[in-house]
């Protein structure tokens, strides 16, 4: 496996180096620009990214490989752990964000989670389409419409939906949310599950008499059609 590494603080990259070299080829990179020229120019099959780094902060670095069309799983790593940061981290184009100071065996667990999604990403040929009253997903063009109306959804937004989609009628605690989305066990107080059902419900119902995401209050979320309003 080809890893890169963005990250300016030696004693961080000596762990990682020490924990994943067998059996891994590693790449570092101690700036933003330096670390998204080789994002550009080379191969890898997961990027490490530090939000801190000199020249191109990490969230501009992942924005500009995202808007390359560069699928590389990345995993943001980095000592700003607020909810606000992981959200614009997602936003921008993370598939997962780990905050410092962090334990080598969650990193590994993660990297192996990332990679193997990314695996079973390219396989996913069969399902074309998702679909609940008139709003439609198409798995394979990433596409979502409502009424025939395109929906902007960034990648986090779109497998939420995707996974609300999947489990219709059924009630989702934010823990099962977190773990299938996200991959991840997100501290339990921050609040990013709601962030993003928020983010969906002004994209999905504002404009619609039929609500399609409810709250179960104590228990979690929904996706049913109903011509009740959220709460």
């Amino acid at each position: 496996m080809k890893l890169l590494i963005i990250e300016d603080e030696p004693s961080v990259i000596s762990l990682i180096q020490r924990s994943l070299s067998p059996g891994n080829e590693i790449t570092v990179a101690m700036d933003g620009q330096s670390g998204l020229q080789m994002c550009l120019q080379h191969d890898f099959d997961i990027i490490i990214l530090d939000l801190m780094v000199p020249l191109i902060n990490g969230m501009e670095v992942c924005r500009k490989v995202r808007s390359a069309n560069i699928s590389t799983p990345i995993l943001m790593l980095t000592a700003l752990g607020t909810t606000e940061n992981i959200v614009s981290g997602l936003d921008a184009g993370a598939d997962d964000y780990m905050t410092k100071p962090f334990k080598l065996a969650e990193l590994e667990a993660r990297i192996r989670t990332l990679t193997r999604r990314g695996k079973e990403t390219e396989k996913e040929k069969t399902v074309t389409g998702l679909r609940i009253a008139d709003l439609i997903m198409d798995t394979i063009t990433k596409t979502v419409t409502r009424a025939g109306q395109p929906i902007e959804l960034t990648a986090t937004e779109f497998r939420l939906l995707e996974f609300l989609l999947q489990n219709q009628n059924k009630v989702l605690n934010r823990m099962e949310i977190l773990e299938n989305v996200w991959d991840i066990n997100f501290n339990l107080g921050t609040n990013v599950v709601d962030v993003y059902i928020n983010y969906l419900r002004k994209k999905i119902d504002k404009k619609h008499a039929v609500k399609l995401i409810h709250t179960v209050f104590g228990m979690g979320y929904v996706m049913r059609q109903t011509y009740e309003d959220p709460k």
